[in-house]
């Protein structure tokens, strides 16, 4: 089974006004402005069925997984600004950032309420922040 994968966006096009990055092409469900302080911990969870893509708009982070059914298959990234972290369903994911950053979250499914909770599942990948209120397997 694939991991997670990571794809740095260069700009599509540039001139004195600035510059157009294209994040993402694809079906999205749910996108969501995100920031994180150096040294925390997001995530530690996977999805049923839901695809996250992770845009790191500033700041740096590792990516940490492992495949849900076989935890020995684990993978650590390294997120700059400017990279693209797409992870699969059944993937156990966690970031812990180096410093502190802005992204975007964009999933593939819906997070209105109960989805979200529905879809994701606890899974201490890495030490650090655990979300209490979502079940475990």
């Amino acid at each position: 089974m694939e991991l997670e994968t990571i794809k740095h966006i260069k700009p599509a096009f540039v001139d004195a006004r600035g510059e157009i990055i294209n994040v993402f092409e694809g079906t999205t469900g749910h996108v969501a402005y995100i920031t994180s302080r150096k040294g925390s911990v997001r995530a530690n969870h996977y999805h049923k069925k839901d695809i996250q893509h992770m845009y790191l708009i500033s700041g740096a982070y590792e990516s940490h997984c492992c495949e849900v059914n076989n935890p020995s298959n684990k993978q650590v990234l390294f997120a700059k600004a400017g990279d693209l972290v797409s992870t699969p369903p059944m993937v156990a994911h966690a970031q812990k950032f180096t410093e502190d950053s802005v992204f975007l979250s964009l999933t593939t499914r819906e997070r209105e309420e109960g989805k979200y909770e529905e879809d994701t599942i606890a899974y201490a990948v890495i030490e650090g922040y655990l979300n209490k209120e979502l079940k475990t397997k």
